[in-house]
């Protein structure tokens, strides 16, 4: 496995600004840092390597993995994701340990949920810490763009303190660790994954529309791959220059009166559901919550039954699983 320091010796020289590390970040060619996860040929390179396609067709979906594990680092890829009806279609960009912690694992995820033509894509954000499935700590949106039309950046930016989600440079959630937590927080060391794959038992209106193969090959497109973070050994699962790494990172990890600003109006705007809010799912917010009054107020307008303990007197609101309990509402 290439260890980061050898690895920045080979980088691209290409990089792009990140907004908040006051410097210029090195963009990865494909070999420098990934590998393929699965898919066999549904995994495409193009630009000599700067930029990977990922199809979805009958016969199966695809994805790939940081070669390295991370404890903590700044995680991007600009996305353009599959045209037209995608109902059932999931595109994943996340990092996870579930492969060496089955049953504590960590995740930080971006979610693409498809939709029928004529519907926005849908994005979900989502944190386990150690195994903590039981309770889902899913956000979801609908964009002020579309995600098919061109290229967006897609970032997860995770500290020892905090976990923020950024679309296009702008903040559109953050994660505090708390002391209630506990283990909550996600603290191992992570790979970073993309794939692309089938939902179609949950992931557009509880399973209702499903992916047609007619429209196959869905293809997701991601380009800019940064991965800056302390690689870590991945026996002791530890690195001499995490210490130094990490300190940089939660420097950059202030959100400005302007980030904040911007912020609050894409929660104001776009959110669509909340786990902290959601009393059909939890009688007493989980700890780490802290209730924005106006946010519970707007979430109750959109959805009475969800968000104002409202009970439902028609046909019984199904979920699915902890993960994917928003997934069933076009």
């Amino acid at each position: 496995m290439t260890k980061l320091p050898s690895l920045f010796l080979v980088l691209t020289l290409v990089s792009i600004f990140v907004c908040g590390f006051g410097k210029r970040i090195p963009i990865l060619s494909f070999d420098e840092g990934y590998s393929q996860l699965f898919g066999d040929d549904n995994l495409v390179l193009h630009r000599d390597g700067k930029a990977v396609h990922l199809s979805l067709n009958e016969r199966t979906g695809s994805g790939f993995v940081s070669q390295d594990l991370y404890l903590h680092g700044y995680f991007s890829a600009s996305i353009k994701l599959p045209a037209d009806y995608t109902a059932g279609v999931v595109v994943a960009f996340y990092m996870s340990n579930g492969d060496m912690f089955e049953k504590n694992h960590d995740e930080i995820d971006f979610e693409f949920l498809g939709n029928i033509r004529g519907k926005d894509w849908r994005i979900q954000t989502n944190i386990y810490g150690n195994g903590s499935t039981s309770v889902g700590r899913e956000e979801r949106y609908n964009l002020w763009f579309d995600p098919a039309d061109d290229f967006h950046q897609y970032t997860i930016l995770w500290t020892d303190s905090q976990i923020i989600f950024y679309i296009d440079n702008i903040p559109i959630r953050e994660f505090k660790r708390t002391a209630a937590m506990g283990g909550d927080f996600p603290s191992k060391p992570m790979s970073l994954y993309a794939t692309i794959w089938d939902g179609s038992d949950w992931a557009t209106n509880g399973g209702k529309y499903r992916v047609n193969y007619k429209y196959a090959p869905y293809v997701a497109e991601f380009s800019d791959l940064i991965l800056h973070g302390c690689a870590v050994d991945p026996i002791e699962f530890s690195s001499k220059k995490c210490d130094t790494t990490s300190q940089s990172l939660e420097l950059s990890a202030t959100i400005t009166p302007s980030q904040r600003s911007k912020m609050d109006s894409f929660r104001r705007k776009h959110m669509r559901y909340s786990y902290c809010y959601d009393q059909t799912r939890y009688k007493v917010p989980p700890v780490e919550c802290v209730i924005n009054p106006r946010e519970a107020e707007r979430l109750k307008r959109f959805d009475p039954v969800t968000f104002g303990g409202r009970r439902h007197h028609g046909k019984r609101h199904h979920r699915g699983r902890a993960s994917r309990s928003e997934a069933d509402t076009i």
